[in-house]
């Protein structure tokens, strides 16, 4: 097999100015010429893209924060759309930086705590009669939110208060993966509630009164709930800000001067393996075949909201940024620098250019996805495409899987130019 396939505002305002600084020295950076940049140059940058990305995920997680409080504040149905809105506008930045996990250790090791999926809502709190969950799960039907003591075999778990440390003592209970507690999924489910149309239009209707009090109040708990959704959100923020300063260009002891310390050929390897791991092994395997396949909409990534189309797409985007060295802020600033497509075109103009076009063809591919998705008339979510009997989606959902795998192959052809072994990646 290849080895491609396989809440502190002074925080915020600091990784805000360093995060300016970056756009505005690299907008007078362009490479005009054909000379290729120093290897050294192209992680340098590529840990600066991770240091944006990962801004922009924290600021949009900070607007997420008050829109929910907003939400917890004075529950209505206005509050409720905003806060979804706001959830859905910081996926964009997140999914964008999915492309540094696979190859960094310290992305890939805290990435559970942020992108869980499948989960059991179980855990969480009610779910319709006959839901499906991971077999033998334990904490399946645990409902936190419904019961102050959780009884797991001989042992009771005080949930009295509902704390970001307690969520994340239960997150991945009882060593199931299934067991989400925190994390986007997490946060998602508590805004949508579970999606009930299967392969049929329509995402989760949680009402807003699921977060009234008083008489007002629905399916119980609206307080406990409430302290669910502000908490998984703290953790959220508290989790990004540590990212965050992981790839910080002030600190020199953090990832990013461990990553920059490495030999060259060692960090371009782990550059090339994350890219190759989420085209096909991640993206193309576990988020589209998987479900595809078994026309499952529990293997569906974002799930609850019906969002996945977005998700896919900023993936796809993702990895086309690292290889042109590129970025667009939510704000619109556009970051550029030295990449690895640099290094390719310097030794194999052919290569490259059939590079970039297996990104654009991919790229390309998942836009019809959100188009789909997001038409006027009869739109086609993920969940529908994947329905058995759904030509238009086994077609396009084919073509994104046939453009994946040759992107990812092109990426082997792109490492092997610049004589890098991307299974070198320790």
């Amino acid at each position: 097999m290849s080895p491609l396939i396989q809440p502190l505002r002074y925080f915020s305002v600091r990784i805000l100015a360093l995060f300016v600084a970056l756009f505005a020295s690299y907008s007078a950076n362009s490479f005009a010429n054909n000379t290729a940049p120093k290897p050294e140059a192209v992680v340098s940058h590529y840990a600066d893209l991770a240091f944006a990305i990962y801004s922009d995920a924290l600021s949009s997680a900070e607007a997420l924060q008050v829109a929910i409080e907003r939400l917890l504040a004075a529950p209505n149905e206005a509050h409720l759309q905003a806060a979804k809105a706001a959830w859905r506008e910081a996926r964009i930045p997140y999914q964008q930086s999915e492309v540094f996990r696979f190859g960094n250790p310290v992305v890939d090791d805290w990435e559970g705590k942020m992108n869980s999926w499948p989960l059991d809502e179980g855990l969480i709190d009610y779910v319709a009669p006959g839901y499906i969950h991971a077999l033998g799960n334990i904490g399946a039907q645990l409902n936190i939110i419904a019961n102050p003591k959780l009884q797991l075999g001989g042992t009771t778990i005080d949930a009295s208060n509902i704390t970001p440390d307690l969520l994340r003592d239960l997150h991945e209970l009882a060593g199931s993966e299934a067991n989400v507690a925190t994390g986007y999924h997490a946060i998602e489910f508590l805004l949508w509630g579970q999606d009930l149309n299967g392969h049929q239009p329509g995402a989760g209707e949680r009402p807003w009164t699921d977060y009234a009090q008083g008489d007002n109040c629905t399916h119980g708990h609206c307080q406990r709930r409430g302290d669910y959704l502000r908490a998984a959100t703290e953790l959220l923020l508290e989790d990004l800000k540590y990212m965050v300063a992981e790839w910080s260009p002030e600190a020199n002891d953090n990832y990013r001067a461990t990553l920059l310390s490495l030999p060259t050929d060692k960090a371009l390897a782990r550059i090339l393996f994350g890219m190759g791991s989420l085209s096909l092994g991640e993206l193309g395997g576990e988020r589209i075949k998987v479900a595809l396949e078994a026309n499952s909409t529990e293997d569906e990534h974002d799930c609850f909201s019906d969002n996945t189309h977005w998700s896919h797409y900023y993936n796809g985007v993702g990895i086309q940024n690292i290889y042109l060295g590129r970025y667009t802020s939510l704000a619109g600033k556009q970051l550029s620098g030295p990449a690895i497509g640099d290094l390719v075109a310097a030794q194999n103009k052919d290569v490259d250019a059939a590079t970039r076009q297996a990104l654009e063809d991919t790229v390309r591919s998942l836009t019809a996805l959100t188009k789909l998705a997001e038409r006027e008339i009869d739109p086609m979510p993920f969940d529908r495409l994947i329905a058995e009997g759904n030509d238009t989606g086994a077609q396009l959902l084919s073509q994104i899987l046939d453009n994946l795998v040759v992107q990812t192959r092109q990426l082997e052809s792109a490492a092997a130019a610049i004589d890098i072994n991307p299974n070198a990646t320790l």
